[in-house]
């Protein structure tokens, strides 16, 4: 199995890659044994590469964290094109280097065992998303009249029996200027 980074070829031994898929969903059952669930989205693919690399082949390591290091402008991670048959089989065209790199010691090898996580970058399921038109924003309205003050008269408390009355007198006694 060969694993291509922008043309440049991940040296080792032994070398498998793991592809997974994350589907989101969230549970709709509430408080019930119901099933429903929702569907939120795919996440985007993540390639999972493990492989061993002989201590006398110490530069291999060194190429490859310096490829794992590496920013574009601006500090970003670099994004990789790759060749790679899972990641083809996948669709996966473009990654970056996520999560962690781990290297150990081999117990019984004069040998690291490597292993690192690729994420695909730019996901067909993100092109279709920022393709898809914006979804404008409809205002509800309820059916019937809606409810105003007469214009002139401004919002005023419900008055009891005994307020009215004296509102009645202050009014008649000297009208509010």
């Amino acid at each position: 199995m060969t694993l291509l980074l922008d043309g440049q070829k991940v040296n080792g031994k032994s070398l498998k890659v793991t592809a997974n898929l994350r589907i989101e969903s969230g549970d709709l059952s509430g408080q019930t044994s119901n099933t429903d669930s929702a569907h939120k989205g795919f996440k985007p693919k993540a390639l999972t590469v493990s492989l061993l690399i002989p201590y006398r082949d110490q530069q291999h390591l060194v190429d490859l964290m310096r490829l794992a290091e590496t920013t574009a402008a601006g500090g970003q991670l670099k994004t990789y094109r790759i060749v790679n048959d899972t990641a083809e089989a996948f669709g996966v065209r473009q990654v970056i280097f996520s999560d962690t790199i781990t290297a150990r010691e081999d117990d019984s090898l004069a040998a690291w065992r490597v292993q690192f996580t690729l994420t695909e970058k730019r996901s067909n399921p993100e092109r279709v998303e920022t393709r898809r038109p914006d979804s404008n924003v409809h205002q509800q309205g309820g059916t019937g009249d809606s409810v105003t003050t007469p214009s002139g008269e401004a919002d005023e408390p419900e008055l009891n029996g005994f307020e009215r009355i004296l509102k009645r007198v202050d009014d008649y006694v000297g009208p509010a200027q």
